[in-house]
């Protein structure tokens, strides 16, 4: 199909009523910018709040590919806040670290969660591990860390069940990240002792009294 917005061609497997298509790219594009603008200026600690300010953000949509960054990035903002860069280069090395964020998730297609079988928003922890401790194809511990918070994260998105929704699953993703960052490397961010899903109404498949993070008050 051609994207209406930049005019190339992409296989897809998804388009509007309409016939209309929008490549990843494209769809993805000003939300990435929110996401990298947000986590410099940020001083959460809190990864999930973090990404819910950035939800509210008109250019982050319900659902698409900028997630796949997102999650990766306010982790590194709340690791970052957290102290997790002392000793680790400090504010130019966190920077550094969201640019590799945003150019390593924005490469995971949309749609992978239920065509590859493995959710964008756990690879995006997995990627976030991957950074912070520096792993390659060949170490050896730090390589382990990233693939098992894929793992970790994947485990907990599959056990909600589908069908898609990237609110639910980006913040189950970070709530994995958070404890496992602490297990493994000491650091500890901020989680909310409650978290509540303000996009719900957005969300034609949501599923409601399903999703851990819906409840009364639920927008």
């Amino acid at each position: 199909m051609e994207c209406i917005m930049c005019h190339k061609k992409h296989e897809s497997h998804a388009s509007c009523e309409d016939g209309h298509f929008v490549c990843d790219d494209c769809h993805a594009a000003k939300g990435i910018q929110v996401i990298m603008e947000g986590c410099l200026e940020t001083d959460f600690r809190n990864p999930i709040a973090i990404m819910q300010r950035l939800m509210e953000n008109p250019y982050i949509y319900m659902h698409g590919p900028e997630h796949h960054v997102m999650v990766g990035a306010a982790l590194l903002a709340a690791f970052y806040n957290s102290g997790g860069y002392e000793g680790r280069g400090g504010r130019d090395a966190y920077k550094a670290a969201l640019e590799e964020m945003k150019a390593r998730g924005g490469e995971y297609p949309g749609g992978s969660c239920g065509l590859w079988g493995c959710c964008g928003a756990a690879v995006s922890t997995g990627m976030f591990m991957s950074i912070i401790t520096k792993a390659t194809p060949l170490t050896g511990k730090s390589w382990g860390y990233a693939n098992m918070m894929t793992s970790r994260a994947l485990k907990a998105i599959a056990e909600t069940g589908g069908p898609r929704c990237c609110k639910r699953n980006s913040f189950t993703a970070a709530v994995e990240a958070v404890e496992f960052v602490k297990e493994k490397l000491g650091i500890e961010m901020e989680l909310s002792k409650e978290i509540k899903c303000r996009f719900s109404a957005e969300n034609l498949q949501c599923l409601k009294s399903h999703c851990p993070y819906y409840g009364p008050g639920t927008l």
